[in-house]
């Protein structure tokens, strides 16, 4: 058991993602000491292509004090349009407003873009940050964990939070053998310059891929993707990227045909398996806490991988600095906190690709998403 007032406590962050950054705001922004590691040199600064923001992740951006740069470098819109294959608007659909009324329903942006907003927030904050360093040994005792890092040094802390990805070396060292799991469904990704007359979500449902859709993510931006059945990486040269995303794409009409002839250089284009991941019982083991992709993960057919991981932040640093006693009951508490709103977001998101997959043409994939996202209109 843990006593002590914030400005004592001394906390150790694994890994600087969307999760570990804003836990390590919150949590100084109370007076805690926070050190944060991250495995690499460049902090993540410039990987990935775009990211949609739906308004419960933009609840939490709004608390972290970010709110305005994502406004700013972002794009936010209020609906989806279903599309035909040939480009044709078959439906729009007003986009629930799940960070409240008072938020956009969705902000399209850059993911790098989104990842230097926080970066530079976590440094104004006054927290420790080292990158290029793994956290090799973690030794526990009943009142704190002892840390072992890859450069030789070490440190004792009080708490450990792991935000180190989905194939957290944390989750693993602790003993927890949930690991990831493919939904049988793959991804292609770039971005690209926006045409004009894109100003929100398109879909199309059909063709050579299972989805083919876009984002904007600023006046001059968007990002693209096409979704189809996951193939052995091994089977795809990585110079044949760009080859292999604009021949899928190119079975699009409406504005693929601009978009895709973007699609050029593999370097540009990111492939990726999508997986599924809940560990249940407890998201700690003593002193030591998973949040984020560390604890869950889920297709981003919701969009809501970045959402759920802010909001892991948000909670924990809530239960954190609002107690006196760190200890099993808390975690535990958080844990359920928790459970209860991604289990279904995760299920949600995985039926949804799963209907896809199996063909299922009367699945009612809108009555479950608004079911979805209007859960997520309530505070986490």
């Amino acid at each position: 058991m843990i006593e002590a007032r914030n400005e004592d406590r001394r906390v150790l962050v694994i890994g600087g993602g969307a999760a570990g950054n804003a836990v390590t705001l919150l949590l100084r922004r109370a007076g805690v000491e926070v050190h944060l590691i991250e495995a690499r040199d460049d902090w993540n600064a410039t990987a990935g292509s775009g990211i949609t923001l739906q308004g419960n992740a933009l609840r939490v951006l709004r608390e972290l004090g970010v709110w305005e740069q994502v406004e700013a470098s972002g794009y936010g819109f209020g609906s989806v349009g279903i599309t035909a294959p040939d480009g044709t608007v078959l439906h729009v659909q007003d986009d629930i407003r799940s960070g409240g009324d008072d938020l956009p329903a969705t902000v399209g942006m850059q993911r790098p873009q989104l990842q230097r907003i926080l970066i530079e927030a976590v440094r104004t904050s006054g927290a420790s940050v080292r990158l290029g360093i793994t956290a090799e040994i973690l030794d526990q005792d009943a009142d704190g964990v002892r840390v072992r890092f890859s450069d030789g040094s070490d440190g004792r802390y009080d708490l450990v939070i792991a935000a180190d990805g989905l194939g957290s070396t944390t989750r693993a060292s602790l003993g927890i053998t949930v690991k990831p799991e493919p939904t049988g469904m793959a991804i292609w990704r770039i971005a690209a310059p926006r045409p004009a007359g894109v100003t929100r979500t398109d879909l199309a449902y059909g063709g050579p891929a299972y989805i083919a859709g876009y984002c904007p993510t600023s006046d001059s931006t968007l990002y693209a993707y096409v979704v189809e059945a996951n193939r052995d990486r091994a089977s795809i040269p990585p110079e044949s990227y760009a080859d292999e995303m604009r021949r899928l794409a190119s079975s699009y009409g409406g504005f693929w045909p601009e978009i895709t002839r973007h699609i050029t250089d593999p370097a540009d284009v990111n492939y990726t398996w999508f997986d599924r991941m809940l560990v249940e019982g407890s998201w700690h083991r003593g002193r030591v806490v998973l949040i984020g992709d560390a604890a869950h993960c889920c297709p981003p057919t919701l969009a809501q991988g970045a959402a759920l991981s802010l909001e892991d932040a948000w909670v924990l640093a809530q239960a954190l600095t609002g107690s006196d006693t760190w200890d099993d009951t808390l975690f535990q508490a958080y844990y359920e906190r928790r459970i209860a709103r991604v289990r279904p977001v995760v299920e949600a998101s995985v039926q949804i690709g799963q209907w896809q997959l199996d063909g299922v043409r009367d699945a009612d994939v809108p009555g479950l998403m608004g079911r979805t996202m209007t859960m997520l209109r309530e505070l986490p």
